[in-house]
Parts: C-alpha cells; sequence; structure tokens
C-alpha cells in the first residue's frame, strides 16, 4: 500500500522548486525575454559571485553563527588583488600573486573572527561586525578610497571572460563550489559535526567533537570563499572598488534563509541555497527587464524572506504536531 504524501509535505521537501515556478512563470508573463537562453547564462554570471559568498554563509549558519563580514572581506580582498595585479604589469605571475593574496587575506580575516568567537567567546554578531568595519576600513585605506582602474585584460578573464562565448567562468567556480562543498558536508567527518554543532553545542562537546576548531575552519572558509568572490568581482569590473560586496552579507543570509537554512543551526543546505540565490537573481532580473526601480526589489526580497520563513515554521508545527 503506498504511502499518501501531504500537502505540508509537499511544501516542506519543495518549497523552494514552488517559489521558483512561482516566479518563473510571472517573469515569463511580465517579460517574454525571461526564457531566453541568453538571459539564463546572464542570470548565471550575475547570480555566480554572491552564489560564492552565500556557500560560506551556508556553512557558518549551519554551525549556529552568522558572518556579518563577507560583502566588507570581499571587498578587501579585491582591492589587495587588484593593486598587486596593478603594479606588476599584468604578468601572469603578477596575476596568479594577486589572486592568491585575495583569497588568503579572505582566509586570515575570516581566521581572526573565528578565532574570536572560539577561543575569546565573543558571540558571533558582534566579532563578524568589528571585522566588517575593519575589513571595509582597510578596503578604503589601501587607496584613500579611489578606486584601482587600468588593470590587465588577461585579469579580467578570471571573473568576466566566457567558455564557447556564452558560459562565464565564474558560474563554473559557482556550480564547482557548490558541488564540493555538498559532498563534503554530506560525507565528511568535517561536514557531518557542523549539523551535530548547529543542532546542539553542549552535546557535540560531550561526544568527543572539536568545537573550537571546527568554528575557527568554518570562519576561515567563509573567508576563504569571500576573498575569492572579491577576486572574482575586481577581474570582473577589471576595477579594484573599496564599496564592492556592500550588502553582499545580507543577501547571502537571505539566500540561505530561503534555501531552507534554520538560523538557529543544524539545518540547511548549499543546493537549497543555491537555489535561493537564483530565485533573489530572478527577482532583480526580473525587475531590471520590465524598468522598475531598484528599491522595489528590496521589498520583494523582504516579502520572499518572510514567505520562505512563514513555510519553514508551518511545516516545522505541523511536524511537531504529528510526532506529539
Amino acid at each position: 500500500m503506498k504511502k499518501e504524501i501531504s500537502a505540508n509535505e509537499i511544501i516542506k521537501k519543495y518549497n523552494l522548486v514552488i517559489l521558483l515556478i512561482i516566479f518563473i512563470v510571472i517573469s515569463t508573463i511580465l517579460s517574454p525575454n525571461f526564457l531566453t537562453v541568453d538571459n539564463f547564462f546572464n542570470l548565471l554570471q550575475q547570480a555566480s559571485i554572491p552564489g560564492i559568498v552565500a556557500i560560506g554563509m551556508t556553512v557558518v549558519i549551519l554551525l549556529g553563527g552568522i558572518d556579518l563580514s563577507v560583502g566588507s572581506v570581499l571587498a578587501f580582498s579585491g582591492m589587495i588583488a587588484s593593486i598587486i595585479v596593478e603594479k606588476t604589469g599584468g604578468t601572469m605571475s603578477g596575476i596568479f600573486l594577486g589572486c592568491a593574496a585575495g583569497v588568503v587575506i579572505g582566509g586570515a580575516m575570516g581566521l581572526i573572527t573565528g578565532a574570536l568567537i572560539s577561543r575569546l567567546g565573543l558571540p558571533d554578531f558582534i566579532a563578524s561586525l568589528a571585522m566588517m568595519e575593519i575589513a571595509r576600513g582597510a578596503a578604503l585605506l589601501t587607496t584613500s578610497g579611489n578606486p584601482v582602474f587600468g588593470l590587465d585584460p588577461a585579469f579580467h578573464i578570471l571573473g568576466g571572460g566566457f567558455l564557447f562565448g556564452k558560459l562565464a567562468i565564474s558560474g563554473i567556480f559557482w556550480i564547482l563550489l557548490t558541488v564540493i562543498f555538498f559532498l563534503v558536508l554530506k560525507y565528511s567527518v568535517f561536514g557531518r559535526s557542523l549539523f551535530a554543532i548547529g543542532g546542539n553545542r553542549e552535546a557535540a562537546m560531550l561526544s568527543g567533537i572539536k568545537t573550537k576548531r571546527n568554528y575557527a575552519l568554518t570562519y576561515m572558509l567563509s573567508g576563504l570563499l569571500a576573498g575569492f568572490a572579491g577576486v572574482l568581482t575586481a577581474s570582473w569590473m577589471s576595477t579594484g572598488q573599496p564599496t564592492a560586496g556592500d550588502g553582499y552579507e545580507l543577501d547571502a543570509i537571505a539566500a540561505s534563509v530561503i534555501g531552507g537554512a534554520s538560523l538557529s543551526g543544524g539545518i540547511g543546505s548549499v543546493v537549497g541555497t543555491f537555489g535561493g540565490v537564483f530565485l533573489l537573481r530572478i527577482i532583480t532580473n526580473i525587475f531590471n527587464l520590465v524598468g522598475l526601480p531598484s528599491y522595489y526589489q528590496s521589498i520583494a526580497k523582504g516579502i520572499i524572506i518572510i514567505i520562505a520563513l512563514l513555510l519553514n515554521r508551518f511545516v516545522s508545527q505541523d511536524s511537531k504536531k504529528k510526532s506529539a
């Protein structure tokens, strides 16, 4: 006898898919240019850099934490990479050194944030907020707030190049990183420990999981991804911009929540976040296609976040009633 699937179970399992379908249908009705191959590849490129940042945010949220510094770390890492590329004249060794320095800087800042939380006991909100201010100030300080122009065209390929003339290289990076982190979270000891810590930190400690080390590593990963996103941003724009990444931390949190992550920790998926990022980009894309002002996008994003949270809460409450 087949087990009947309730409406609540469908919502729980496919709520993001349902929201994506609804907005794709609405977008197609509002603009005939939406469901085109060119627009899809355009969406992929636009979503790739925020998507990479959102992967790191999701991993931190799984732990039960939050990282408000990712947007500022992105900007500082991009500035460091741009300065090195500009100073070395765009040589291949200079480009490699600039990219490596940007990523390492991001990872170092994330590691410091994680250490402040795990070793010194600072609240994650305060520690990451402080790092957000430090990184943004450092990004502005590097060139007294001026952008870095005149970067070599070879550097542009990394974040702004295409395969076969359509597929953005940055989009390929995003997809690969999503697959890698999906496998890490699902099959590695480290990944499973994050779910355990986020679900019940005290129980995880008692079971022998090294929570302090995992906190530091998790925030370092978030910083590395933000640093890499900063390098891609500078490459895409062919400019080191100290104000880049403004608000990315909020979009990353929103994408994670829409993708099913719980801000209390222990629940979430980078695949869900991938869909959450795409949903937010669809909203932005359709508003651009129909020519609506950008401030409507913020209102729409807020509404979508509320809907996603209400759906998750509704389903979780229903599950508790059934198990009681």
